[in-house]
């Protein structure tokens, strides 16, 4: 289907941030946006001022006559919006073609190289990083990234059509709709059961997806992952292999060998393994797309990191504060080990709003694990985006089994003033739900 005889796009969840990249693609083709989201946000304010119509109940009135004729508008939907609400029956009543985020995407990447992330972890962080070594490069693309980052102060970069890099989303199996041409694949933890069902189907979703590539050789894949085939990187036996990798505060350092090439003291302006591991993912892609080693070494050190992806919201001498998406308990056990890298001293406190009633009651023991690894925790009420309450899942259950003898179940709205009054060296706020709108409240508190 070729996207060039519509005139106008109507997303249904427009307010996600994924589905944001594709809003700005197709302002950039000057086409006419409207679109439908639960609820304003900083996001949905800048895309009304730019003109688009946004409607944020579930009533068609006033909607514009571009965005009900099926040979003009192109609809894009989110799975995340229950094929129940009002705008999800109208269009497919109406006969249009209902087009999830990923059918979408992978019509546009269809006729260009495609650079795609995989995995449950890393995704955001390593296609950034991938992006922004390919913008200093002499390469043209477009990039459509999940997260906001600092280098673009975007989550989607133009400089022209004949490349793309984009994440591979696996829930809902979305990136076995994409064409990649090179591609990575940096975890398959177990994730998104209430699609799957087991591990071993999320698995076999990874390996359908890999036979997208034109070859085994175009995959890159991370060495703690159990794959038949494709290109390795981490420490250890890898053909892209981190060596002497080490941390000081904010900063991390490796070596990595290449094809017998040895490149020392690399630089990058983050901490964590896990930012390693993904920095050398990124490599390996720019290492198979044709750059030049040199070049992307000195484009790592240049990365500004990606919002709510390990950021520093206030650095103080006596108080440190980090936000990020975490929300899986390999990311979070990530996170600590991180923090504790750069700060092994002080004590690190939580502040976790599970996501999902079915990813808690699917990982409630590796939950309570990773989170009693911090000094002192703050538990919020589940987040349920897209879900109806499971009977016996609760966040009092979670604080229940984490062995944290400082914890405690705070409601969002009383966060603030329960923070004011501990004393904090170390906090960190982790979730993938709306905790992020406590970071700003937090920082005029605190900071």
């Amino acid at each position: 289907m070729s996207l060039d005889r519509y005139t106008s796009v109507f997303f249904i969840g427009i307010g996600g941030i994924g589905m944001a990249a594709l809003v700005e693609y197709f302002l950039a083709q000057n086409k006419q946006i409207g679109g439908y989201d639960l609820t304003p946000s900083d996001l949905t304010k800048s895309f009304e001022a730019r003109g688009v119509q946004l409607f944020y109940r579930e009533d068609l009135e006033g909607l514009h006559s571009n965005f009900k004729d099926p040979n003009q508008c192109l609809v894009v939907y989110t799975p995340a919006v229950p094929k129940s609400n009002a705008w999800m029956c109208y269009y497919e009543n109406a006969g249009f073609d209902l087009n999830k985020r990923s059918q979408v995407l992978g019509m546009i990447t269809q006729n260009t190289k495609c650079f795609a992330v995989a995995g449950t972890h890393g995704k955001t962080t390593t296609s950034s990083m991938l992006a922004h070594i390919i913008s200093e490069s002499d390469l043209r693309f477009t990039a459509f990234l999940g997260g906001i980052s600092n280098n673009f102060n975007s989550n989607y970069f133009s400089n022209g059509f004949e490349n793309s890099v984009v994440e591979a989303d696996e829930y809902d199996r979305s990136f076995l709709r994409l064409h990649p041409d090179i591609a990575c694949i940096t975890s398959t933890d177990a994730d998104h059961l209430d699609i799957y069902g087991t591990a071993a189907d999320l698995k076999k979703s990874f390996l359908d997806f890999a036979s997208l590539l034109p070859s085994k050789d175009r995959l890159v894949v991370c060495n703690e992952v159990d794959f038949p085939f494709g290109i390795t990187y981490g420490e250890g036996v890898a053909d892209f292999e981190i060596l002497n990798l080490r941390f000081e505060e904010l900063y991390s350092y490796f070596d990595l060998k290449v094809e017998g090439q040895h490149y020392k003291n690399i630089v990058l302006p983050m901490p964590g393994k896990h930012n390693v591991y993904n920095a050398v993912a990124a490599f390996a892609m720019a290492y198979l797309g044709g750059l030049d080693p040199v070049q992307i070494i000195e484009s790592l050190a240049g990365f500004k990191g990606v919002a709510r992806r390990f950021s520093i919201e206030c650095m103080r001498s006596d108080f440190v504060f980090i936000d990020d998406y975490a929300h899986h308990p390999t990311a979070i056990r990530a996170i600590y080990q991180a923090v504790n890298d750069a700060f092994p001293t002080l004590e690190k406190t939580l502040v976790f709003q599970p996501h999902l009633f079915s990813r808690t009651k699917d990982f409630m023991e590796e939950f309570a694990a990773s989170i009693s690894l911090f000094d002192s925790v703050v538990l919020l009420p589940i987040y349920p985006a897209r879900e109806l309450p499971i009977e016996g899942i609760d966040s009092e259950v979670l604080l229940d089994k984490i062995n944290t003898q400082d914890k405690a179940l705070v409601l969002k709205e009383q966060l603030v003033e329960y923070l004011k009054k501990k004393p904090l060296k170390i906090l960190i706020t982790l979730g993938a739900g709306d905790i992020g709108l406590e970071v700003k409240p937090i920082k005029k508190a605190l900071c």
